[in-house]
């Protein structure tokens, strides 16, 4: 059991060798610490832990005072920037993908939606915690009303932050995605979401660490490899930084 808990450990108490994602993926040592021996890792996690089990729940009063930015704090194009001018109002989340119903939401859409509120904590590679509560509709429901093709494995998320001049990029597979506490965040801490934690949308997979919580999120996709998608490995740190495709926790 002591070799599922090394990295949530390691990852809470060293604030002084994480000062962000960008410095993480700068440091090869840091990179050494959390991502050697990933595969091992991975293959005796998803092995032993029960996949379907939740994140647990705190009580209101137990949330953090603060809840950081991570990563992007304001995407900064100029199609944000209308959309933002604009509350968002003409923001469309776009599925698409193998689904037989390709849809586009509108955040009264998401809201209209059956949705989850979940007060969580988020573990991030930046060496920081938080409690927080989210609240959206599940994924699952989402690709149950596209439609989702049997020939689908895993969901691609797009998002209006870029990175290299190309929008940002994760995915997760079916298990997660239909998780049920895997939400299509809007609100957070009862507030619609602040530019700075991702607005309008963004991904909360609660059995992951943080980066892989897409946020401003764009277009949803399901699709039968990740061969064809970024450099193939999953995402943008994982393409680029060989971050772990699962950062299961």
């Amino acid at each position: 059991m002591s070799l599922l808990i090394s990295r949530r450990s390691l990852i809470v108490g060293a604030p002084a060798l994480l000062a962000g994602c960008d410095q993480v993926a700068r440091n090869s040592a840091a990179r050494a610490i959390l991502f050697k021996g990933e595969d091992m890792h991975r293959g005796i996690q998803r092995a032993l832990m029960d996949r379907d089990a939740l994140a647990r729940e705190f009580r209101p009063d137990q949330r953090s005072p603060i809840f950081r930015s991570n990563g992007t704090r304001d995407p900064g194009t100029p199609e944000y920037e209308t959309l933002a001018a604009g509350k968002f109002a003409d923001w469309r989340l776009n599925v698409g993908g193998l689904v037989a119903r390709p849809l586009a939401l509108a955040l009264t859409d998401l809201a209209h939606l059956p949705n989850r509120a979940q007060i969580t904590r988020h573990d991030c590679v930046e060496g920081w915690s938080a409690i927080a509560k989210w609240q959206g509709p599940t994924l699952g429901s989402v690709l149950k009303a596209a439609g989702l093709r049997d020939a689908a494995r895993y969901i691609v998320f797009t998002c209006a932050d870029l990175y290299g001049g190309r929008p940002y990029y994760e995915s997760i597979d079916l298990i997660d995605a239909f998780h049920p506490q895997t939400i299509l965040a809007w609100a957070l801490n009862d507030r619609m979401l602040p530019i700075a934690n991702g607005a309008p949308c963004r991904l909360r997979v609660e059995r992951q660490l943080g980066y892989k919580h897409a946020k401003y999120l764009m277009r949803v996709d399901a699709v039968a490899s990740l061969a064809g998608i970024g450099k193939g490995h999953g995402g943008y740190w994982e393409d680029n930084v060989d971050y772990d495709w699962y950062a299961g926790i």
